[in-house]
């Protein structure tokens, strides 16, 4: 073969070998970057999913430790937004979650609370979110 056609025949294997390298590089970090992009956003679902859960959920225990039960719809909002989590969130959130949902349910049947006399120490048992928020936080990777 004449060496013109072997420099030609190079050129051109270098140029193609250049433009898949270039293909593939693009390829990946795209794709990279999609899933980081998606990443993003189902961390920031699941966070908003969280909040939206902890502000039901406070609404629904302050009602418990101050009412008698005794109209349920006021459980629609924080049953839809567990079944939102159900969606997205990790089995242990959920669970968290319904631990939640049960002691409220616990606290509509205690006497309601007298806040006039009540102690520092007394509230601590009414933090029923502690436990939810700290599987969210892990779940979260905070």
């Amino acid at each position: 073969m004449n060496n013109a056609y072997m420099s030609a025949i190079a050129a051109l294997a270098g140029s193609l070998l250049g433009a898949l390298a270039l293909l593939a590089t693009t390829w990946l970090t795209q794709h990279t970057q999609g899933r980081a992009e998606r990443f993003a956003r189902a961390m920031s679902r699941r966070e908003h999913l969280y909040g939206e859960f902890i502000d039901e959920a406070s609404k629904i225990i302050s009602d418990a430790v101050t009412h008698e039960f005794d109209d349920p719809s006021k459980f629609v909002r924080i049953y839809a937004v567990i079944g939102k989590l159900r969606l997205f969130a990790s089995d242990k959130v959920i669970s968290k979650a319904e631990e939640v949902l049960r002691l409220v349910f616990d606290m509509y049947r205690r006497p309601n609370i007298d806040f006039r006399n009540l102690t520092h120490t007394d509230g601590d048992e009414h933090d029923v979110l502690r436990a939810f928020s700290v599987v969210c936080r892990e779940d979260l990777g905070v």
